[in-house]
């Protein structure tokens, strides 16, 4: 309880600060009254959520992780504004140890400079305050189709300008609109792909999740079919069951889904994609992470079925997985399909010019097509939203890559 004590403390103080621009910005009454009010409402609701809220588990439900976003545009809002007033009484304050030291009558400030640095910082705060709410009203389902064409030495003749789509972190649990998932659902239909992969986290917390979306998802199409693994998110690690066996149920429901659902999923095994009188090997592992994530993925097992000469597509959710164990291993995988980072739903991305985002800190792979040691990855940026119910600048993914054979100089 203290916790939350410091905390309304602290957001409060900011919000006084942050008043005093609006102050010095506006001479309506009615706009500090208004502020007063969103802020209010906004830090009353974030606490409410987060201490007698109801929680399935420990990511966050729909109204907890609307509360925190109304409060992170807010509080980005309050920061910002915050930086550019601090910096001006800074200045205020040595100026006016300057003239006293010195006996300098002369004003270093004037009314008006505070209210143009007013004015700047609320210019400048209500961006990323925009953007937030922007991308929890419409970002979210602002669904991109990235296509990409990727050559082989060693593709299989049969396999030139065979098509696959990947979509992966679908996070059923925080959907709140049929009508764009639909949408999204009838996007993926219309690339017509030969193959549909995904790639893990269907859920947040439990199962039980997807039911409502199955209807949708089930309509999904592909002539060679649909296979999918297991993400982090899947095996119910997020909630504090009674027994070892509500989880392992849970677990089990999961599997059922998918398999009502029509996809094939994949448990450190293998299976084989054929067309006429050639194959790829497709091979997919359960959840393997760096640092406290589950490491259940065992290549070696998954691999044991297919011999070391055949073309291979890997699907793995966790980058890391490629990154510390899949491109050194002694079986050269061609193609690796992943997911899990989601562009952390927040950056910058102007194709051919700029891909930023806070989670390269992280991930050295986090978005997109890599390629080492003569291996690919394609990390998916996700197709749902977790934690923050939005995206900004990193939106939603369908990825659909054609194999291509290279062409003999």
């Amino acid at each position: 309880m203290l916790r939350f004590v410091v905390f309304v403390i602290i957001y409060l103080v900011l919000g006084f600060y942050s008043l005093q621009a609006i102050k010095t910005a506006s001479r309506h009454a009615w706009v500090y009254y208004t502020f007063i009010v969103i802020s209010l409402i906004v830090v009353g609701n974030f606490i409410f959520q987060f201490t007698l809220g109801s929680s399935d588990g420990r990511v966050l439900s729909r109204p907890k992780s609307y509360a925190f976003g109304f409060f992170l545009a807010l509080l980005s809002f309050q920061l910002i504004t915050i930086l550019f007033l601090f910096s001006e009484d800074i200045f205020r304050f040595f100026s006016g140890m300057y003239q006293k030291i010195f006996g300098v009558d002369r004003e270093f400030t004037l009314p008006e400079r505070r209210r143009f640095l007013s004015l700047v910082a609320l210019g400048i705060a209500a961006l990323p305050f925009g953007s937030l709410l922007y991308g929890m009203y419409k970002g979210k389902y602002n669904f991109k189709v990235l296509k990409y064409n990727l050559e082989f030495d060693d593709l299989p003749d049969d396999f030139d300008g065979y098509t696959l789509t990947q979509i992966s972190d679908v996070h059923s649990g925080s959907f709140d609109d049929e009508t764009k998932i639909s949408y999204a659902i009838d996007l993926i239909n219309k690339q017509k792909s030969d193959v549909l992969f995904f790639t893990g986290d269907m859920v947040n917390n439990k199962a039980e999740e997807m039911k409502p979306w199955m209807a949708l998802f089930s309509t999904l199409e592909a002539p060679d079919g649909k296979f999918s693994v297991l993400g982090n998110h899947d095996y119910g690690d997020y909630v504090d069951w009674d027994t070892e066996e509500e989880k392992a149920a849970n677990l089990d429901d999961l599997k059922k889904i998918q398999k009502e659902m029509g996809f094939d999923l994949i448990l450190n095994d293998s299976r084989y994609l054929e067309r006429n009188n050639s194959k790829i090997a497709l091979v997919g592992v359960e959840n393997w992470g760096r640092g406290g994530f589950k490491k259940s993925g065992d290549l070696k097992k998954a691999a044991h079925n297919i011999d070391k000469n055949d073309f291979k597509i890997l699907l793995s959710h966790d980058p890391s997985h490629w990154e510390d164990v899949v491109i050194h291993d002694e079986y050269h995988y061609h193609l690796t399909l992943s997911g899990h980072t989601h562009g952390m739903q927040f950056g910058i991305e102007i194709p051919g010019w700029i891909k930023w985002s806070p989670i390269k800190w992280r991930y050295k792979y986090w978005a997109g097509i890599y390629k080492e040691l003569g291996q690919f990855i394609n990390v998916n940026r996700g197709f749902g939203f977790l934690g923050y119910p939005g995206r900004v600048g990193i939106w939603p993914e369908i990825t659909v890559i054609t194999l291509k054979k290279k062409a003999i100089a």
